[in-house]
C-alpha cells in the first residue's frame, strides 16, 4: 500500500473475506461489530489496547486560556475529553523496517 491510499472499512474486510473465507456480508459485519464494541468503549470512558498494535488512551483536558495566533487575544478553551493514540513498540518496530 503506498502512502497516498487509505485502508478502508471494505478494504479489512475484504481482506478477512479473502484470508478466512467468510462471506463478504460475514467480513464486513464482524469489522463493524468490532469497531461499535470499541465505540462503546471509549464513549463509557475505556482505554483500548490491542495488543501488538497499540491502546487508544483517554486524556481530560482541563480549562485553559488560548490565544488567537492572528489577533493575540485570549480566549478560554473549555474542558474537555480526547482521545490519542499510543502505537506499541512492536508496531513502531514494524513501520521502522518498512
Amino acid at each position: 500500500m503506498r502512502s497516498t491510499e487509505t485502508l478502508t472499512r471494505a478494504a479489512i474486510a475484504e481482506a478477512i473475506h479473502s484470508r478466512l473465507g467468510l462471506s463478504r456480508a460475514e467480513s464486513l459485519a464482524m469489522v463493524e461489530s468490532i469497531l461499535a464494541h470499541m465505540c462503546e468503549a471509549l464513549s463509557s470512558g475505556e482505554n483500548v489496547k490491542i495488543s501488538g498494535f497499540g491502546t487508544f488512551l483517554l486524556r481530560d483536558k482541563g480549562e485553559r486560556v488560548g490565544r488567537n495566533p492572528k489577533t493575540g487575544v485570549e480566549v478560554p478553551i473549555t474542558p474537555r475529553r480526547v482521545m490519542t493514540f499510543r502505537a506499541s513498540q512492536m508496531l513502531k518496530d514494524r513501520i521502522a523496517a518498512s
